[in-house]
């Protein structure tokens, strides 16, 4: 593996690492009925690679399972990264 690659892996790692605590802390908060984490905060973290952690993140904690568009569009989120993903491999 290239030194890129390994770049990316780790960074990968680090992202989904982040959202998957940051979806506890929000967690946290809803129960303590606290300043809330927004939304787009958490989508923006699932955005920029952190797709895995956020699905964890939701079911390890059972957070944001009964809102239908994070039950709906992080799924999907992943299934366009990783189908990026493979495309990129294929063309280096």
């Amino acid at each position: 593996m290239g030194f890129l690659q390994n770049i990316f892996i780790i960074y990968l790692i680090g992202i989904n690492l982040i959202t998957f605590i940051v979806f506890g802390i929000d967690k946290r908060k809803a129960v303590k009925h606290r300043y809330r984490i927004p939304e787009k905060n958490l989508f923006g973290l699932a955005i920029v690679g952190g797709s895995v952690g956020a699905l964890l993140g939701m079911y390890v904690w059972r957070h944001k399972t009964r809102v239908w568009y994070f039950v709906v569009c992080i799924p999907a989120i992943l299934i366009l990264q990783i189908t990026a993903i493979f495309y990129l491999l294929e063309i280096f």
